[in-house]
């Protein structure tokens, strides 16, 4: 089987990898060339992702037979689209579907029309004279201002984080408005955010183990908001403040939210990934992604069952799984990012990083590349973006924390990483903050339960404790 792989950030790094697991051969078609997937690549094209004429003339020359698209861009153009008009099956959705991600507000407007649970209060202000008057409907109480497109996780101002004064995220969404663009203001929720990542088909959706990601650059949740510093699973695919219940609520969600795209004409073939923030008042959705997460995606992906991850997504792409190829391990994982010295703020490319890969895989330690150049023999240059996906699983996840920092030895440079990822300390604050937003006089608003896919794995019997480490 010869898959196509759009994209070349170690999200797709980690895709390839576990396609070339299961003896696919793999060709690439993204607009940098990135050192770990260039090595396993059968062929690779130097081509804008979005340029769909581009990429649809490479996947037929190749002869593929099935294709999957890492990033949100080329989704939003309707590269999916243009590859099943060139009859090639493709896992991601077509351009109408993927405004799931690529617009806010289509997103928002749909699960309202459609009546899906768990939505935050929101609004949208359709001028710069009425943003004052939705600010004004928060009555005081803290909010949060989403520019409605693509923003690469990057665009999102929250009060009391990115600013502190009302006027101040008025400001920052007029400005928003004055350049063309559209806004939601949303209210400010308190929890703790968890992704829960499920493949779609016209059968019905496959929930993949559920993650946290970090998206702060600094350790302790500071500094400015970046694709992701790294994320962390559980080995029972819960995470230790993430019941069964409230994982089977947000997936009611995804259910709901597939349902409503299908009232309207719209298939959807992918991944859809829900961003939710576990409240008082149950999982409440903050966006959807339209693809695999980065890096989130990374940890799913490396605890695949090997050998059969091509099967599984062939059968994405072409509409209907077969239930038993549905198998995550029942471990726990690990991903931190090595990034420039100042990434998050002003981050300082350049820099040359020396990596022993072959120490750290031999430590049990994958390595996935992101945005660098090589330049030599375990050398390697950073850009302004994230670099080097560092990638362990354990039975415990402050095990696999360990094991990533242990490796980090292994690489020479000037670079950052959040030491705090998977720490028995974080992990355990963050379990105790839901604790007490859970404890007796907090009045969660229940949401409808869904009946447990049949591939969900078993709820463990270990503590949160035990599965921290």
């Amino acid at each position: 089987m010869r898959f196509l792989v759009v994209g070349g950030g170690a999200r797709e790094h980690a895709i390839g990898w576990a396609l070339a697991q299961a003896h696919a051969e793999v060709v690439v078609a993204s607009s940098n060339t990135n050192p770990g997937l260039q090595r396993l690549a059968a062929a690779s094209a130097r081509v804008d992702p979005t340029d769909q004429g581009r990429v649809v003339e490479f996947a037929r020359a190749q002869r593929v037979d099935a294709a999957v698209i890492g990033p949100e861009a080329p989704l939003a153009v309707g590269l999916a689209d243009a590859l099943r008009s060139a009859k090639i099956p493709t896992v991601g959705p077509g351009g109408e579907a993927a405004r799931i991600e690529s617009s806010k507000r289509f997103c928002r407007e749909l699960l309202s029309r459609h009546g899906v649970p768990g939505q935050p209060k929101f609004l949208i202000p359709a001028s710069v004279e009425e943003v004052d008057r939705a600010v004004g409907e928060f009555a005081g109480a803290p909010f949060v201002v989403k520019p409605s497109g693509l923003t690469a996780g990057k665009g999102v101002w929250v009060q009391g984080a990115d600013f502190t004064e009302p006027k101040e995220g008025a400001t920052y969404a007029k400005s928003l408005l004055l350049q063309g663009g559209s806004v939601l203001l949303e209210e400010k929720l308190e929890g703790e955010e968890f992704s829960q990542m499920a493949l779609v088909t016209d059968s019905g959706i496959y929930p993949m183990p559920a993650v946290q990601d970090f998206k702060r650059a600094k350790e302790g949740n500071l500094g400015g908001n970046t694709g992701g510093m790294g994320s962390y699973s559980q080995r029972d695919h819960l995470l230790p403040f993430l019941s069964a219940q409230a994982r089977e609520q947000a997936l009611t969600i995804l259910e709901r939210t597939v349902a409503a795209l299908r009232s309207e004409g719209l298939s959807y073939r992918g991944v859809l990934y829900g961003g939710f923030m576990l409240t008082a008042r149950g999982p409440l959705l903050l966006e959807y992604n339209a693809r695999f997460g980065d890096p989130e995606g990374v940890n799913v992906v490396s605890l695949y069952e090997e050998g059969d991850f091509a099967q599984l997504l062939l059968g994405v792409a072409n509409g209907r799984v077969d239930p038993n190829l549905v198998r995550f391990r029942l471990r726990a994982t690990v991903v931190k990012y090595v990034v420039p010295p100042g990434y998050g703020d002003r981050p300082q490319a350049g820099g040359v990083l020396e990596v022993d890969a072959p120490a750290i895989e031999d430590a049990g330690v994958h390595v996935f590349y992101g945005s660098v150049e090589e330049v030599g023999p375990g050398r390697v240059r950073l850009s302004n973006s994230r670099g080097i996906a560092l990638t362990a699983e354990a039975s415990a996840i402050h095990e696999a924390g360990t094991r990533v920092e242990a490796a980090l030895k292994f690489v020479k440079g000037a670079y950052y990483v959040r030491h705090d990822i998977g720490t028995k300390e974080d992990l355990a604050r963050r379990t105790e903050h839901i604790r007490q937003l859970l404890a007796p006089g907090a009045k969660p608003s229940p949401l409808p339960l869904s009946v447990a896919p049949p591939n969900a794995p078993p709820s463990s019997s270990a503590s949160p404790e035990e599965m921290i480490g």
